[in-house]
């Protein structure tokens, strides 16, 4: 198996999920309902957060949808808010989210360029904002490519994210390898042709990924091991 390129999801992948995106919830529920916590919890049932614990179900459509699906799913449930509003209450509260690596980043995608390997992101978040979350922590510069659901290539179970990486790059999919955490992102690489790498650092459990990962791994930090063995 020969490995040119790595395309990484942002959340729960290249950051933890738990630890950066509680906050997140709390902070955008109650923008959205004007500091009404009952009404605050009351839209995070919707989106499958709850709003005490500040966790995540495991289907919740904050894990692995876009702005756009979180938004739609809470429109029906604010009554005067435009759809276009929530969106943009949702990116702010996302780009001010303070990000916690599964990893220590920098060396680790440092060991991954001196390898040789192309680097990119895949993110179903806006573009702008995981462009802030990459800046935040020092390693924006390390990505030959950087795309969101609104970058206009698509968004992840579709495959339009990783071919336009690997056109980016000029690599086959074949020798690129999708690295996420959820349904979404293992989906999307299969449907690219690429090799799958799931790992544990989101929601989902290693039962889930399996079916539709190449390997499943504790976190990124394994995967350097794991390429020297294939």
């Amino acid at each position: 198996m020969i490995i040119d390129a790595l395309v990484f999801d942002k959340d729960g992948t290249l950051f933890d999920f738990a630890s950066t995106w509680g906050a997140f919830g709390r902070i955008a529920l109650e923008r959205l309902s004007e500091g009404d916590t009952q009404r605050a919890a009351e839209l995070g049932h919707v989106i499958g957060f709850d709003f005490a614990e500040e966790s995540y179900s495991p289907d919740s459509v904050v894990i692995a949808g876009t702005v756009d699906e979180i938004a739609h799913a809470l429109t029906p449930h604010l009554p005067g808010t435009a759809q276009k509003k929530i969106v943009e209450t949702l990116n702010h509260a996302s780009a001010a989210a303070i990000q916690v690596p599964a990893v220590p980043l920098a060396p680790f995608l440092e060991e991954m360029r001196k390898a040789g390997l192309k680097l990119g992101v895949a993110t179903n978040d806006a573009e702008a904002p995981a462009l802030q979350h990459l800046e935040s922590v020092g390693i924006r510069d390390h990505f030959d490519f950087v795309a969101g659901y609104d970058s206009g290539h698509g968004f992840k179970p579709g495959p339009g994210q990783l071919l336009a990486f690997a056109k980016h790059v000029d690599v086959e999919p074949a020798h690129i390898a999708m690295v996420g955490d959820s349904l979404h992102d293992l989906e999307a690489g299969r449907a690219a042709g690429m090799v799958t790498i799931g790992v544990l650092t989101g929601m989902a459990a290693i039962e889930t990924l399996e079916p539709f990962a190449d390997v499943v791994l504790p976190d990124i930090g394994h995967i350097p091991g794991w390429l020297s063995q294939n």
